[in-house]
């Protein structure tokens, strides 16, 4: 039953003082004598022994000495004669580095600063305006070059007109004779 003269309560109880919430991870959470006291390093890892692929062209040199012919034969000689390649073919030692030239700088070069009395002097805006203006004349010569009247045969005929013909003395050949 609900208290006397109190509201009912309709939530959790919390936990103790002694109740830590989250996560506890172990290498971190020491609280402040483990900060000062200890230095939290990694410890050195065992490099895990990296299996060399086969050398399959000592292992075929060696199955053919062998007397072997056929890829069954060829299968059962590889798996009797498991021959891997020398750690020194692909130690990353024995590669050499890239030749870089000397000057070569990597990486995105950084933006040059830009000036604080351009800026004040409205310099980038009257860059700005004079390529506008040089843009809409160069459209309004390219109007003015679409807008000129296209010459017809007949403008054509007036400028140059055909030449005057020739009375032709010609008659037909039947009438030769007469």
């Amino acid at each position: 039953q609900a208290e006397l003269g109190k509201p009912q309560r309709n939530c959790y109880t919390l936990p103790g003082f002694d109740f830590s919430y989250g996560l506890y991870v172990h290498r971190t959470d020491g609280g402040v004598p483990e900060a000062i006291g200890h230095w939290n390093t990694v410890k050195p890892r065992t490099g895990s022994v990296q299996k060399m692929p086969r050398d399959f062209i000592t292992m075929n040199r060696g199955a053919l000495k062998a007397g072997y012919t056929t890829a069954h034969e060829f299968n059962l000689y590889y798996k009797a004669k498991d021959i891997r390649c020398k750690d020194d073919e692909y130690s990353r030692f024995k590669r050499c580095p890239p030749k870089v030239p000397a000057d070569l700088t990597y990486g995105i070069t950084a933006r040059p600063c830009t000036p604080l009395f351009d800026l004040l002097q409205h310099k980038y805006k009257e860059l700005w305006m004079e390529q506008q203006r040089a843009l809409t004349a160069a459209q309004r010569v390219e109007k003015k070059k679409k807008d000129k009247v296209r010459e017809t045969r007949t403008t054509l005929l007036r400028k140059h007109p055909l030449p005057a013909k020739e009375e032709s003395f010609w008659h037909l050949p039947h009438l030769e004779k007469v």
